[in-house]
C-alpha cells in the first residue's frame, strides 16, 4: 500500500486510531484525525499528534474533513454507520481499520480469534504456549498492543497472535490469518450492529482472506459458528468438550485428545484437571488452544506444559482475595449477557452478584434460571440498572446499588462465610468507567483495601 503524500484520515483516537495517525504520518501520509470529543478531553493526545505534522479536528466530525480524503481508517469504536462515514463511502472514498492496514505492513504468520466470550484468555493462553515451546511470539490486536505497533518488531520468523473484535472485523477483506479461531458466536453488541445476524456476519469475516492452506478452528458445539464453515476456502478443524470429533481437540472420559487428520488415532494431551483455570467453559477454550497451537507445530508435549503453567487473564474470572470467609471474584471482562452465565455456571450456590453498567441491547432474562438456583442477591449499578431490574422482578433479591463501590460495600455486609461476591456485569464500562479494565481495578482496590 503506497501512503506516501496521500491524504488520509483518522477517525476516532483510541488506543488503535493514535497508532494508526502516527504510523501513517511516518509513511509520509498526510494525516488528519478526527474525534468526537473536545479538545480538553483529549488533552494528553493532542501535544504529540500536533508535534509530529497531524491535523487534529475534536468536538465533532466536519462533513467536509470526511470528503477530501484518500483514505479513511476508523477505529473499532466508531460506527461505520456515522453519518460522516457514510458520505466520505458513497464519495467513493475507501474505508478500511486498523487491522485491515497493519495487513499491509505486518510480517510473520498470524494466529487470530474472535468470538463473543473468550477471546482474551484463549488469546493470551495460545501466545503463552508458543512462546513456552521457544517459538518467536508477539501478542496484540484487540487485547493490548495495537497490531500496527507489532508490525514495529515482528519478522518472518513470527507468529503474531491477535484477539480480533466484531468492530475490527467489519473493515477486513486482505487480512490473511494462517490459523483463525472462532470460540463462539452469542448475542452481543447488538446496539452497533443492529441484529444478531449483522454482528455474526462481522465474525464471519475472519476467515474473507484465508485459502485452502489455511486452518479455520470452530466450536462444533454453537450452531452459529459452525455456520462459519460455509464462508471459508481453509481446511476446518473442531473442538468439543462433549464428544469425539472428525479432526481437532476434544475431551473423553476425563482428557484432552487432538486429532491431527480424519481416521488417524487420537493423541492424548493432557487430563482435564490440569487445566488451571475456573469454569467449564475454560475447558473450550484451552481446546481451542491447544487445537491452534498443534496446527502451528508445538508439540504435545509442550502443549501440555504451557497449558499447565498459564495463569489467568487479569478481569476473567480473577480471583481477588477472601475477606471474612468471602471470596471476591472479578470478571469485569464479563461484557454481556453469555459471559455472565459462564461465570454464574462456575459456582454452585451463594453468589452476590454485581449487574450493570451500559446496556448494548441486551435480553437479562436469559439470566433467569441461574439467578434462581444459585444466588443469593443481585446488586445493579449503571445506566442498565432500571432495565436490568424489570428483566428480573421478582426472580431474585435486588439491591439498587447504584454504583460499584455501593454495590460492594453492601454485599460485604450481606454475605456470610463461604459465600461468593462476583462482578460479572453483563453490560459495557463506559457509563461509569474508562474501560473493563478500569471497573476491574476499581474492584480490586475496593476489596484489597478492606483487607489492608
Amino acid at each position: 500500500m503506497e501512503l506516501k503524500n496521500k491524504r488520509v484520515l483518522v477517525v476516532g483516537l483510541g488506543k488503535s486510531g493514535l497508532a494508526a495517525a502516527h504510523f501513517l504520518k511516518e509513511q509520509g501520509a498526510l494525516v488528519t484525525v478526527s474525534d468526537s470529543r473536545s479538545a480538553s478531553a483529549l488533552s494528553a493526545e493532542l501535544p504529540a499528534l500536533l508535534e509530529a505534522g497531524i491535523a487534529v479536528e475534536t468536538g465533532g466530525h466536519g462533513v467536509l474533513t470526511f470528503r477530501r480524503q484518500d483514505l479513511l481508517v476508523v477505529s473499532p469504536g466508531v460506527p461505520l454507520n456515522t453519518e460522516e462515514i457514510a458520505y466520505a463511502m458513497a464519495a467513493g472514498v475507501p474505508v478500511i481499520g486498523e487491522v485491515e492496514l497493519a495487513s499491509y505492513f505486518l510480517k510473520g504468520q498470524i494466529i487470530a480469534i474472535t468470538g463473543s466470550n473468550g477471546k482474551t484468555t484463549t488469546t493470551s493462553l495460545i501466545g503463552h504456549i508458543l512462546k513456552t515451546a521457544g517459538l518467536p511470539t508477539l501478542v496484540g490486536g484487540n487485547i493490548g498492543t495495537p497490531v500496527l505497533n507489532l508490525r514495529r518488531v515482528s519478522t518472518h520468523k513470527h507468529w503474531v497472535v491477535l484477539e480480533v473484535s466484531s468492530f475490527q472485523l467489519e473493515t477486513v477483506t486482505r487480512f490473511h490469518p494462517k490459523i483463525a479461531v472462532v470460540l463462539n458466536i452469542t448475542p452481543d453488541h447488538l446496539d452497533r450492529h443492529g441484529t444478531f445476524e449483522a454482528y455474526a456476519a462481522a465474525k464471519y469475516r475472519i476467515t474473507i482472506a484465508q485459502d485452502p492452506s489455511d486452518f479455520l478452528v470452530l466450536n462444533a458445539e454453537d450452531v452459529p459458528t459452525q455456520l462459519t464453515a460455509s464462508h471459508t476456502k481453509a481446511g476446518i478443524y473442531w473442538f468439543s468438550p462433549s464428544r469425539q470429533i472428525k479432526q481437532g481437540a476434544f475431551v473423553h472420559g476425563d482428557g484432552i485428545y487432538f486429532k491431527q487428520k480424519e481416521g488417524h488415532r487420537p493423541e492424548p494431551i493432557m487430563p482435564t484437571s490440569e487445566i488451571p483455570l475456573k469454569g467449564a467453559h475454560n475447558i473450550e477454550n484451552v481446546l481451542a488452544a491447544i487445537t491452534a497451537a498443534r496446527l502451528a507445530g508445538v508439540s504435545k508435549e509442550q502443549v501440555r506444559a504451557g497449558v499447565a503453567s498459564f495463569k489467568a487473564v487479569e478481569h476473567r474470572l480473577e480471583f481477588v482475595r477472601k475477606v471474612n470467609g468471602v471470596d471476591y471474584y472479578n470478571d469485569s471482562k464479563a461484557t454481556n449477557v453469555d459471559a455472565t452465565v459462564k461465570a454464574l455456571e462456575s459456582f454452585p450456590k451463594g453468589i452476590h452478584l454485581i449487574l450493570g453498567g451500559k446496556d448494548k441491547d441486551s435480553d437479562y432474562r436469559a439470566l433467569v434460571p441461574l439467578l434462581k438456583d444459585r444466588a443469593v442477591a443481585v446488586y445493579t449499578i449503571g445506566s442498565a440498572a432500571e432495565k436490568i431490574e424489570s428483566h428480573l422482578n421478582k426472580v431474585v433479591n435486588i439491591v439498587s446499588a447504584g454504583t460499584l463501590e455501593n454495590a460492594l460495600a453492601q454485599a460485604k455486609e450481606a454475605a456470610q462465610p463461604g459465600e461468593v461476591v462476583l462482578l460479572a456485569p453483563a453490560c459495557a464500562s463506559f457509563d461509569q468507567f474508562q474501560s473493563y479494565e478500569h471497573r476491574g481495578r476499581v474492584f480490586k482496590e475496593t476489596v484489597n483495601g478492606w483487607a489492608e
